[in-house]
């Protein structure tokens, strides 16, 4: 159903008058009046009998895509793509290959499609970045996204959250005239309670606004009295009559209403509508200056865009304007929803690198930054679209068709703080690019390592209310680690200032941080392994140095354990110099049991103590 709200033109986008003939007649007209689900019949028919031809094959295909049925989509884009078609119908032939996860496939069509249209900014990012999807698949997740109690068995799209209400559009009114798009009842705007436990309850039609053609979605002021909504032209007794489709046609319009105590009235459409185009899928800022909109007005990148116009203090408007290309593809690109700050601009759309069908991105309006896709689970390979977020409640809304029929989703966001790392030289404050950035949990286990860029930078994304370590080493200089403290975010910034190495060279010996031994063992520890990767950075800048390495035990166990245990921490600390392509005769290694502890505290030795005594030494041979 929201592809009334997507596809917004009623110029039939795909038709080839020249290959219509007398046998597609009946499906021509119903496809014209956007009465997909009986135009496949007829479609259908003329295969059944053998009357089929390219033409019949792509309209097909094209029914598919209009109603969003993949699968069958993809078999008659298939069968119209044995001739060469318009450069449109690889485009949409790869979206349906996508949605069913048929990436590989896909590439194959997007590569037909930028042959038949190189310069459009769609063939541009492919050929840019073809196999974009694994990085996508990385993406960290940001949203929890789980089914809500508010979906029916019909079309649910457009939630948005204000204060404890949530508005949304719906075609549940089985009293409703049936629409031959989808074969469902047509559009109503509805309001539900939101409780505080997150449960939604009492949904039922905004009366007051609802008309006998399609209603919604709505945008609703800070202060809760002024809506804006989409319906239909004839609501204001304007259509366009296409004798070929024996068929009155409407617009989407945009109207405003005023709410005067539990009732809103006062309806008027905005001075912007126009019978040639439409505009939908409204958003107001919270300041109530600025009204975002979807639209395929003139001047549109694509085939609906992003536009906004500002509302002025005394109620007129101004110029609607279009978003730009950062926004703006010669795709589709439709619901938006502006953020309480202002500036964070969600929309979605099917023009630019997503999973299939329609995806969700945000961008900042403020900073002339690119758009980003959300990533899993907020976009799947299916239509996913109408994403609104109430900060002050920290719960959002998404439209799917994911399992099938356009249905919303709650969303909660994963708490997460935005750790920037940036490495120095401790002693000039130089900036250390190339420097090797490791982050690991509390549990001391790495998450990630990452190579910092040319400003000595490293970013990760963590959770929130838990501890961190970084880890950070570059050739010719000490590694260390530092720590990253709880906090809930959004943002924290380590300041990463590494030693140079030489400040750990005496004359005897390598002065490392202690190598200690877990109790009863002889394998190296990650904290060892960081150690110790610096005896191997001085010995590859001194590559005529030979080291011996002595390893103590504590006094716990008998003289000839102890030795033995000491014995194999020994060649453990050789064998890992060795595999870092130290040569083995620069290396040695030599067990001394408890024989030399470092604390001597006999019979009473505290955990602490027997710890230091677990240790290994590096003196310099030569």
């Amino acid at each position: 159903m929201k592809n009334l709200y997507i596809a917004l033109s009623f110029v039939v986008i795909s038709l080839t008058v020249s290959a219509q003939n007398k046998n597609t007649k009946s499906a021509d007209k119903l496809f014209n009046r956007f009465e997909y689900v009986d135009a496949a019949k007829e479609y259908l028919k003329l295969v059944d009998n053998g009357k089929a031809d390219p033409y019949v094959y792509k309209q097909l295909a094209d029914t598919y895509y209009n109603m969003f049925n993949s699968t069958e989509a993809v078999k008659w884009y298939a069968k119209a793509t044995e001739t060469n078609q318009e450069a449109e119908t690889y485009y949409r032939y790869a979206q349906m290959l996508k949605a069913n996860g048929k990436y590989e496939d896909a590439n194959k069509q997007m590569q037909k499609f930028a042959a038949a249209a190189p310069s459009d900014s769609r063939a541009k990012a492919f050929k840019e970045n073809p196999n974009y999807v694994p990085r996508l698949l990385d993406k960290t997740k940001l949203y929890n996204v789980n089914p809500s109690d508010i979906s029916s068995d019909k079309s649910d799209f457009g939630a948005v959250l204000y204060d404890n209400s949530l508005y949304f559009a719906s075609a549940r009114n089985g009293a409703r005239k049936t629409y031959g798009w989808t074969d469902e009842p047509f559009l109503d705007i509805y309001k539900a309670d939101y409780n505080a436990d997150g449960t939604i309850t009492n949904a039922s039609p905004l009366t007051d606004l609802n008309s006998k053609w399609h209603d919604g979605p709505i945008t609703i002021s800070a202060d809760g009295n002024t809506a804006y909504f989409a319906s239909e032209s004839f609501k204001e007794k304007i259509s366009e009559k296409d004798k070929k489709a024996n068929a009155k046609f409407s617009q989407v319009y945009l109207f405003k209403a005023v709410k005067t105590g539990d009732k809103w009235g006062d309806i008027t459409a905005l001075p912007f509508n126009d019978k040639t185009f439409s505009n939908s899928n409204p958003s107001l800022s919270r300041d109530g200056k600025t009204l975002y909109f979807s639209s395929n007005r003139p001047s549109s990148v694509g085939g609906t865009d992003i536009w906004k116009v500002a509302i002025n203090a005394d109620g007129t408007y101004g110029e609607p304007q279009n978003l730009g290309v950062k926004v703006n593809t010669e795709g589709n690109e439709t619901f938006p929803f502006i953020a309480d700050d202002n500036k964070t601009l969600y929309f979605a759309s099917s023009g630019k690198q997503g999973f299939g069908g329609l995806d969700v991105y945000q961008i900042d309006l403020s900073n002339g930054s690119e758009a980003s896709n959300l990533g899993k689970p907020v976009n799947t390979e299916k239509d996913d679209f109408a994403f609104t977020f109430n900060e002050s409640k920290k719960a959002g809304f998404l439209s799917s068709n994911r399992n099938g029929n356009d249905d919303i989703f709650a969303v909660s966001p994963i708490c997460g703080v935005d750790v920037q790392i940036v490495v120095t030289d401790a002693k000039t404050g130089a900036i250390l690019a190339n420097a090797s950035v490791s982050i690991l949990d509390d549990k001391k286990n790495v998450i990630a390592t990452e190579m910092a860029n040319a400003k000595g930078e490293v970013k990760y994304r963590v959770e929130c209310d838990r501890a961190y370590v970084v880890q950070a080493s570059k050739d010719g200089y000490e590694g260390s680690t530092f720590a990253v403290t709880k906090s809930k975010g959004p943002s924290a910034t380590v300041a990463a200032a590494l030693q140079p190495i030489d400040v750990i060279v005496t004359e005897t010996e390598i002065i490392l941080k202690p190598i200690y031994f877990e109790f009863d063992k002889s394998n190296i520890t990650q904290e060892g392994a960081f150690e110790l990767d610096k005896l191997v950075q001085v010995m590859k800048n001194n590559d005529k140095m030979v080291i011996m390495a002595k390893s103590h035990t504590d006094n716990r166990g008998s003289d000839k354990y102890n030795l033995s245990l000491s014995d194999r921490r020994a060649k453990s600390t050789v064998q890992y110099i060795v595999s870092k392509g130290i040569a083995a005769d620069r290396i040695s290694g030599k067990g001394m049991g408890e024989l030399e502890p470092k604390v001597d505290c006999g019979k009473d030795c505290t955990e602490a103590q027997h710890a230091q005594n677990r240790r290994s030494e590096f003196l310099i041979v030569k």
